[in-house]
């Protein structure tokens, strides 16, 4: 059964820095696409990062030059680099999946004070 796990969430200040992670057990069979979305309260959850298996990145406008998503295939893990973090930043960010299937993580809380 396939799981995710995020953690490295936190409260930062303004300007700071956070790197997330994602930890994906079980076992994943061909190409697979991987992200970081972000909810705030009473808002649909975005997109903020994707990286596809074969390597191929998307960033939403708001985070380019800032953020960086990369995955460690060892590891099974899927990491978010935040940097220059701004208070509009402050949201639960979670980690997704898909395969034949969809899965989610239970989210993590990142929160940038100014």
């Amino acid at each position: 059964q396939v799981q995710l796990v995020e953690s490295g969430g936190g409260l930062v200040q303004a300007g700071g820095s956070l790197r997330l992670s994602c930890l994906v057990s079980g076992r994943i069979f061909g190409n697979n696409f991987m992200g970081w979305y972000r909810q705030t309260p009473g808002k649909q959850r975005e997109l903020v990062a994707s990286v596809t298996s074969g390597g191929l990145t998307n960033y939403a406008e708001s985070v380019k030059g800032r953020f960086t998503i990369s995955r460690d295939g060892a590891k099974n893990t899927v990491y978010l680099q935040m940097n220059s973090l701004k208070p509009e930043d402050t949201a639960v960010y979670y980690c997704k999946l898909v395969t034949v299937r969809i899965y989610w993580g239970q989210g993590t809380q990142v929160t940038v004070s100014s």
